[in-house]
């Protein structure tokens, strides 16, 4: 607008001074020619300066979208970084609950006696006695087939045995963990006319550990009357 004005005023004053014929002269036809011009040259440069800030808004909205789309993901990844946490707590005590639980209900308790009506041996190998007559039996971890005791789950068990027999001859029991031989109970000859022993201990079992009595070799007990019998029970799951 200022530039407009300026040439306006410039033209103007050589109209003042300038006569036809001189060579500053212009015609006022000429003049409002140039008028209009600079009219337009000055609506285009209004338009221009519009368009100007209409861009800069639009590149300060877009700015601003940018960055709130930016803060709402990083707002949806901190809220989904927090959801695994929430569940990975979740599960986690869900576990625990069971596992819990599983060790409630892991109950495992037998007892059982040689049975028969008689004496046990005298056998020339140790032998693994089998004690026929089960008495209780919850988890079924003891089997009568066999007379061997199978850990269903790690933990700390309590075993017993106990043996009645004629003094007349040794009464010996071993109890074995797999292969390995932990306690026994010992009774040797006498002119007593029957004994009796027996034994106790605390025994940490991984699942599938066995556990049975042997008889010793040139030993003997009595089997009926259910005096001579071995028992266990898990005290605590690992």
């Amino acid at each position: 607008m200022i530039v407009s004005i300026c040439l306006l005023v410039f033209f103007g004053c050589g109209l003042n001074f300038a006569q036809p014929g001189d060579e500053s002269y212009v015609s006022k036809t000429e003049f409002d020619a140039l008028k209009e011009k600079l009219e337009n040259l000055e609506t285009k440069l209004r338009d221009t300066e519009i368009r100007q800030i209409n861009s800069d808004s639009q590149i300060a909205e877009l700015k601003n979208q940018g960055k709130l789309i930016i803060d709402s993901e990083t707002k949806q990844k901190e809220t989904e970084t927090r959801l695994q946490h929430s569940e990975t707590r979740l599960n986690n005590s869900e576990n625990q609950i069971m596992d819990l639980r599983n060790k409630e209900r892991t109950k495992v308790i037998f007892s059982a006696a040689a049975g028969g009506s008689g004496n046990i041996g005298p056998f020339n190998t140790e032998t693994t006695l089998i004690y026929r007559a089960v008495l209780t039996n919850i988890g079924g971890a003891y089997s009568q087939y066999t007379g061997i005791f199978t850990a269903p789950v790690a933990g700390v068990y309590y075993f017993t045995f106990y043996s009645h027999g004629g003094g007349e001859q040794r009464a010996m029991l071993k109890l074995y963990n797999n292969n390995q031989f932990i306690v026994r109970a010992d009774d040797h000859p006498s002119n007593d006319p029957a004994d009796n022993g027996g034994n106790a201990v605390f025994l940490q079992l991984q699942q599938g550990d066995q556990v049975y009595v042997r008889l010793g070799e040139n030993c003997h007990v009595w089997g009926g009357s259910n005096v001579t019998t071995f028992s266990g029970f898990l005290v605590s799951q690992l």
